[in-house]
C-alpha cells in the first residue's frame, strides 16, 4: 500500500503523508484506508487484486451520478480518480468522517431519499454502464419497461447464475420458473422510473458528526423506488422514523407490501450466489411471502 500511495501522490498531485495511513473496517470485496495529506485532508483509498478490473469504475460512475441528482443535505463522497497501479485497482475518494447513527438522525435520511427519488426522474431502466451488485455483475442495459427489465436483468440472471451454479433444489427452481413465467401477477409499471442507490442495506450509509446522511458503495441504477427500500427491510429494518418520513414526503403506492419480497428476492438470489446454500431459506422465505 505504501509504494500505492507514492504513485497516487505523483498522479494526483497529493502531498500523501504515509505515517497517516490506517485501515478502514467493513467491506469485503476490496481493502480501504484512510490518510491525509499536508494540509491534513483526509482521503479514502479502496483496492483490490482480485476482483474485474472495471468495478471502481462502475462504482466511481454511481458515486459522481448520486452526486449529481443528490438534495442538499444528502452527502456523497467526491470521487478524484480510479485505476490500476501495479496491478492493484484503486478508487480515491473524499473521507466523510463517522459520526454516531441516531434515530432522529433517520427522519432526515427518509426525507432526503425521498427527495432524490422522486427528483432523480428518467424516461428508462437501467444505467450508462453495467456495474456490480456486490462481487456479482450487474445487468443495465437501458429498457423502457420496468417489468421487463426487472424480469431479465434482475430475476432471470440471478436465477441463470444460480442454475449454473447448482445452487437450487428443484422445488425452488419450479417455484421461480412460475414466478418468471407470470411475472405480471406480481409487478406492475410503477408510477415514475427513478435514480436508485440499488445496494441500500444498513452498512452503505453512514452519518456525518452533524448528523447529515452520507450514501457510500452503490450499485446505481435507473428503476422502481420501491426496490430501494425494500432492501432496507431484508437485513433488519431502519428505524421507523425513516419510512414515516418517506412516506410523508413521497408516499408509497398501495400494493408495495406485496411487492416487497418480490423486490428483496434479488438480493436473496444474489446472496445465494455469492456465499452459497446458507441463503436457500432467504430465497424461499421470498417466494413464501409472494404465496408461491
Amino acid at each position: 500500500m505504501i509504494r500505492i500511495l507514492g504513485d497516487i501522490s505523483d498522479r494526483y498531485g497529493i502531498a500523501v503523508r504515509e505515517e497517516t495511513l490506517k485501515p478502514l473496517r467493513g467491506g469485503d470485496i476490496s481493502d480501504s484506508y484512510t490518510f491525509e495529506d499536508a494540509a491534513g485532508r483526509k482521503y479514502v483509498i479502496k483496492h483490490y487484486t482480485q476482483h474485474p478490473y472495471d468495478l471502481f469504475e462502475a462504482e466511481a460512475a454511481g458515486l459522481q451520478t448520486l452526486a449529481d441528482h443528490a438534495p442538499d443535505g444528502l452527502l456523497v463522497p467526491k470521487v478524484f480518480g480510479f485505476g490500476s497501479i501495479h496491478g492493484n485497482q484503486y478508487l480515491l475518494m473524499e473521507f466523510i468522517e463517522h459520526g454516531v447513527r441516531q434515530p432522529a438522525f433517520y427522519a432526515v435520511f427518509g426525507r432526503l431519499l425521498a427527495r432524490l427519488h422522486r427528483e432523480g426522474r428518467n424516461t428508462r431502466c437501467g444505467f450508462q454502464i453495467n456495474n456490480y451488485i456486490g462481487a456479482t455483475p450487474q445487468m443495465n442495459g437501458w429498457q423502457s419497461s420496468w417489468v421487463e427489465f426487472f424480469l431479465e436483468q434482475r430475476l432471470r440472471y440471478q436465477y441463470d447464475r444460480a442454475v449454473r451454479g447448482r445452487q437450487l433444489d428443484e422445488a425452488t427452481q419450479n417455484r421461480l420458473i412460475f414466478l418468471m413465467d407470470h411475472i405480471t401477477r406480481y409487478l406492475a409499471e410503477p408510477e415514475q422510473i427513478s435514480l436508485l442507490h440499488g445496494d441500500l442495506w444498513g452498512g452503505n450509509h453512514l452519518f456525518d458528526p452533524e448528523g447529515r446522511p452520507v450514501l457510500i458503495d452503490p450499485a446505481v441504477y435507473y428503476g422502481d423506488r420501491e426496490a430501494d427500500i425494500a432492501l432496507t427491510e431484508l437485513f433488519g429494518s431502519f428505524p421507523e422514523e425513516f419510512y414515516a418520513a418517506y412516506r410523508e414526503e413521497f408516499p408509497l403506492n398501495p400494493g408495495y407490501e406485496g411487492r416487497k419480497p418480490l423486490y428483496q428476492l434479488y438480493h436473496a438470489l444474489n446472496h445465494l450466489n455469492l456465499f452459497g446454500i446458507g441463503y436457500l431459506s432467504l430465497v424461499n422465505g421470498c417466494l413464501s411471502r409472494l404465496k408461491l
